[in-house]
This record gives C-alpha cells, structure tokens and sequence, in this order.
C-alpha cells in the first residue's frame, strides 16, 4: 500500500477528521537530505478534526505523530502538518 494511503487511514481510524489531505511533496525535494528515489520521503498533511478541540498546538503534533507511529514516522523524512480542530 502507497505511504499516502497508509498515513491516510491511520488518521482517519484515529481522528475521524472531517477533512484530510495527505500529499507526497517527495518530488520538490530532490537533490535535498532524506530524499528517496521514487518518493515517499516528505508529506504534507491537514487535517480537521474535533479530537483536537482544546490541545495545544505541540499535542496536537505529538498526537497525530503517535498515530502514526514509529514504523510510519521512521520510515519517511518530513512530515508538514497543518492541524485545526473544529
């Protein structure tokens, strides 16, 4: 399964985010640290939902990292992230 779809559905069995965009921004990288052959290096995510109504922007970030999890984060390089809650 594509990194984009695996980050895409632990987010949403996590969140149930009333939006989520999870984009491979890999190829605006090329040439930089940490950049793969064939993407899946770096990723840009928003993400809405109201389990986030009342964190702080660093749990939040810890949050979404956490339902990740380390065999996600560790395999990828940058993880953008743009959180709201509703």
């Amino acid at each position: 399964m594509p990194m984009v779809e695996r980050i895409e559905t632990r987010l949403r069995e996590a969140f149930a985010p009333s939006v989520l965009a999870v984009v491979d921004d890999s190829e605006a990288h090329r040439g930089h640290a940490g950049y793969q052959e064939g993407g899946e290096s770096h990723f840009t995510v928003k993400i809405v939902s109201g389990a986030f109504q009342g964190q702080t922007r660093l749990a939040r970030h810890r949050a979404v990292h956490n339902a990740l999890g380390s065999e996600i984060i560790g395999r990828i390089h940058a993880l953008a992230m743009d959180i709201s809650a509703e």
